[in-house]
Formats: structure tokens, sequence, C-alpha cells
């Protein structure tokens, strides 16, 4: 039974509060919306208080509960964060439901395998994305590398976000049109830390697709750790499309301010709009493009009072760099993951003071426990300090990977634990987590992770393929490019005869314009995730190997590629803000 005390602990339980009439905060700003910029440039386009937000949410559960959506009930969600997507969001918890996050760029079989193993009742979508995968529009997006799946055929109960567009199922609640209904309190459910109200999918097959699950009490452990690194304090104005960043600044007292666009499409805009601003987050590819228009005197020299900079190995350069040219920045990177998120965070100045080897990401935040896992043939680190795979606990913890949490039947899966990462690391004599290394194959691009693993096989299908790699190009910022390296079948065109596989010591070669790299390319929206498609598709006449298990070196093959990878990341990154 939960008690008065655990309602405390759910995300929602402070936000509603500030809403609260009486309260200090009800009529400060939570959420502000901008507009594209235009003559005039960029305005705010709409702001909501503290208490229009919460009975916006309440109003919002009581019609989503009225319709059938029970507590434990998951609701897939394809919103962007904008005032409307929040409070649907916030709606869908209070009701005791779960968001699940399912991306709408993934192949059709892997988009199809994924709502499967959510068992969604209820569809929440933006009115575009059912417009653009139906009819004219779907031709367009699929010209742009996104084949999207056809939201109105799923059988489920939907709510549109956004104007009425051709395409919104009939029946369709509109989101706004329930956020201005009535609120019965009374009708909802208790406030419950333990339930289950976040899934993410962030990788798998289309056998099992793997995702991360979270309560609304490690939700809210999480964001409060957050809100602790930037200080935020009432009055704030925190300026991200991110929710990782703008929750913590709701849970604070803060305003949340939404920019039109991300960074990564229109980083001018974003970047004027950081004046003044008490805190943003930014993956490295965006601080890069940030200050390289700081630099290139398109945008004025204020940034925001902290800058959270994560989702990638953040560098050493790239700090260099960003306290060179936006001094008054206080520049914080973060380490973290899906499924414990934050796990610690370090000044720059004491990565960059850091002399010794590794990614220094700091010490692990309150709550937070770190320990290793010694690993079989991993070399001590240069000062003899033990290394091994690094375990997390602590309160932010996911509450499991929903398959386990759904075997054999909903809810009877064992709860995790410990989180093992799959990095190498090890703890200085300050009790400092230092990585060294991983113990699997990952590319990291923005704030996607990419496993080679589960796309290798497909590409290696292809006609005309024999062998298909996916290695990452480290970029100065800590960001990666993403080559696709193939070697042709015998009856491939252009076929030549290859080099030996064995790691004679001679350069692998690569061809950027071998027959087989156009017809591959044509095929890869069909076999890959919008977001693993890579920047450059390359011949190679041998795959290298190394090491005494006689694998693929992907490190050669990533010396070998870099030269061919584009100054900036097109291929997958030009749908990139068209999912929600």
């Amino acid at each position: 039974m939960t008690t008065p005390d655990d309602a405390t602990r759910h995300l929602l339980a402070p936000i509603l509060a500030r809403g609260a009439p009486g309260h200090a905060s009800a009529d400060a700003v939570a959420l502000r919306r901008w507009t594209r910029p235009g003559r005039r440039g960029a305005r705010v386009r709409e702001e909501t208080t503290y208490a229009d937000l919460a009975r916006r949410v309440e109003a919002t559960a009581t019609a989503l509960a009225a319709d059938g959506l029970a507590p434990g009930d998951r609701a897939l969600f394809s919103v962007r964060p904008r005032p409307a997507g929040v409070v649907l969001a916030f709606g869908v918890v209070r009701a005791g439901g779960t968001v699940v996050f399912v991306d709408p760029g993934s192949t059709p079989e892997l988009f199809t395998a994924r709502v499967g193993a959510a068992g969604p009742s209820l569809a929440t979508t933006e009115s575009l994305l059912y417009a653009v995968s139906r009819g004219p529009l779907r031709r367009l997006a699929r010209s742009r590398g996104l084949l999207l799946p056809d939201y109105a055929s799923l059988p489920l109960r939907h709510v549109h976000a956004g104007p009425w567009l051709p395409g919104v199922p009939r029946g369709s609640r509109a989101a706004r049109r329930l956020a201005a209904g009535r609120v019965d309190s009374d009708a909802l459910p208790a406030l419950d830390p333990g339930r289950e109200a976040l899934t993410v999918f962030t990788s798998g097959t289309t056998a099992q697709p793997k995702a991360v699950v979270h309560t609304a009490g490690s939700l809210l452990a999480g964001c409060d750790l957050l809100r602790d690194v930037f200080a935020l304090a009432p009055g704030d104005v925190v300026h991200t499309d991110q929710m990782l960043l703008g929750v913590p600044a709701l849970l604070a007292g803060a305003t949340w301010s939404v920019p039109a666009d991300p960074p990564s499409r229109d980083i001018t805009t974003f970047a004027r709009q950081l004046d003044g601003a008490a805190g943003t987050y930014l993956v490295p590819a965006d601080v890069t493009a940030l200050l390289d228009a700081v630099e290139g005197g398109v945008v004025p020299a204020r940034g925001p009072r902290v800058a959270l900079v994560g989702g990638a190995p953040v560098t050493r350069a790239l700090l260099e760099r960003a306290t060179r040219v936006l001094p008054g920045t206080r520049w914080v990177a973060v380490y973290g993951m899906t499924e414990i998120l934050p796990v610690a965070v370090v000044e720059a100045q004491e990565k960059l003071a850091h002399a010794g080897d590794g990614d220094l990401v700091g010490v692990p935040l309150p709550g937070t426990v770190a320990r290793l896992d010694p690993v079989e043939d991993a070399d001590p680190a240069d000062d003899g300090a033990v290394v091994g795979e690094l375990v997390l606990s602590g309160p932010s913890l996911m509450a499991g990977y929903l398959h386990d949490l759904d075997a054999p039947a909903r809810g009877a899966g064992p709860r995790a634990a410990e989180h093992r990462t799959g990095d190498l690391a090890r703890l200085d004599g300050r009790g400092r987590v230092v990585l060294v290394g991983r113990t699997r194959d990952m590319i990291i691009r923005g704030t996607t992770n990419i496993y080679p693993g589960l796309f290798e096989p497909r590409v290696a299908a292809l006609d005309g393929v024999a062998e298909a790699l996916l290695v990452g190009v480290p970029q100065v910022d800590g960001d990666e490019r993403v080559a696709l390296v193939l070697t042709a079948a015998a009856d491939a065109p252009g076929h030549a005869a290859r080099g030996p596989r064995a790691d004679d010591g001679t350069a692998v070669r690569l061809d950027p314009d071998h027959p087989l790299v156009a017809r591959v390319r044509a095929a890869l929206p069909d076999v890959l995730d919008h977001d693993a498609l890579p920047d450059v598709v390359l011949v190679a006449d041998r795959v290298p190997l190394a090491g005494r298990s006689r694998k693929p070196d992907r490190a050669a093959l990533a010396r070998a590629a870099a030269p061919f990878v584009p100054a900036t990341a097109v291929a997958a990154r030009s749908a990139e803000g068209a999912s929600a």
C-alpha cells in the first residue's frame, strides 16, 4: 500500500505540488516554447505556468483514465518535448501508465517487434507522423532515409498531439482537448514511486528487443542528481530540447525553455537563446558546432552559466577549446547510460588536470555505488591499479530490462540490483572512475549508441556482399562517425580477388567508388535504423584480423576509413528531428 511519504518520491509529486493553489511557484513560468526565427528573430510562442501545467496534466490523466488507461498499461509515445508533449507524457504517468519510446525510424520489422514486446494499449503520436507515414508525404520521408510505420493502422486507441492532419485515424483524441477537460483527482491512482513509468528501447533484435524500464522513483532520483549538479533554483532558465535536463528544471521550480529546433539543426538560434540561461545540455558534436559559431562571429560569445556535456566521450581537446572560447561557462562532463543516469560528473578543470591514462569521468554521484568485476586477460593500469568491468547500482538504477520484467508474466521478473556497463575502468586513489576501454563493440554518434553486431548480419545478407563491418571513426570532439566497410562477394560487379584475411602488415585498400557501394547504400534504409545509417560506405580488398582470436581488426579499419569520412555527418542525420 502506498503511503503519503511514498508518494513524495514519485517523479511528478514535486512538479504537481508547485502548481497547487497558494504555492510560491504556482504563477511562475514552467515551460516556455520558442518559434523558429522569422524576420525579427525567434519569439516566445507560448508560456505555461506551474499552475496550468499541473491542471493540464491532471485533466489529461483524468481523460485517459476515463478512456480506459489503467495503472500498468503502456502507451507508445512519439511526441517532441514541447509543452503539449510534456503534458501528455506526464498525463500518462499520472494515470499510472508507462510511457514507451519506440523509434519510428527503425526498420519495419524491428518497430513491429518492439511494439509487440511492449504490448501497449494506447498510441500517443504527433499528428505529423501520421501524415508522413501515409500517402505522398511517405515518399518524401522515404527519400530522406525514413521508412516510417503506418501508425494509423496500429490496433490501439490513439491520441494525437498537434493539429488534425490527413492520416490521423478516425476516433483519435486530440491531446489539447484532453488537457482542457475536467479534473477528477479521485478517479486517479495514488502516486506510486515503484510503478513503472518509462520504457526506452536501446538495442536488440527482432527476436528479443532490448528496452530499459524505469520507475517513477528511479526517474526522480536521477533527475534530482542532475538538478543538484546544476544547482538550479526557482527563477533560473534552462534552455534545452532534452527531457534529461528539462525535468530537473521543473523539479527545481525553474523555467524549461524549449527551442523550436534542436542544436544539431539550428545551432545559431539555439546559441542566441543561451544568453542568460542557467544551463543547457549538449552532446560533443553540438559543442563543436556552438564553438564554431562563436569563433566565426555568427553568435555572441555568451554561453549559459553551466553546460552539461554527455552522450559520448568528452575529450580533453573539446574541453580545452570550450573553456577558451566560452570561459564564463562552467563546463561539466557527465557519464551515464540509459540504465542508470547520471553516474558521475567531472568539471572541465579537473579533467584537464588529469595527467594519467584513460578517460576520467569523476567520483560517483551521491547514492551511486561503483565496483569493478575482474576481467580475464585485462592488463593492469600503468599505476598498477586493478582494471575490471564497471558495475553500478544506486537509486537511479532502472527496474530492469523489459523482457526480464515481463517474463514469465508482467511484473513477475526480477528487478535489477546492479548494472554491468560493459566499460573497462579503474578507480584511482581519490575514488574517481577512469574508463580505459570497453568489453564489447559499440559506436557512439550524437546521442545514439550503435551496436554493430545487430546490423552487420543484415548488411552482409545483401546481394553482392561477402562481409560487412560498421566501425566508428573518432572525431576530435569525442563524437564518432560511422563507416560501413564491405568486401565484395565473388559474383559481385567489380569483384577483384581479395588479399589474404590474415593481418600481414600491409595497409587495407578501401574503394569509395566500387560499384557495390551505390547498390548497398540504396538498400540500407530498408535494413538499418536511420540512426545507424553510415556516413560513408567503402569496399575493402580484405578484412584485417588481430589478436589470438583472429577477430576483425576494427581499429585498423577505422584508421583506414578516417580519410574518407566527411567533415559533417549527413547520411544518418538527414532525418534528425523528424522522429519525435
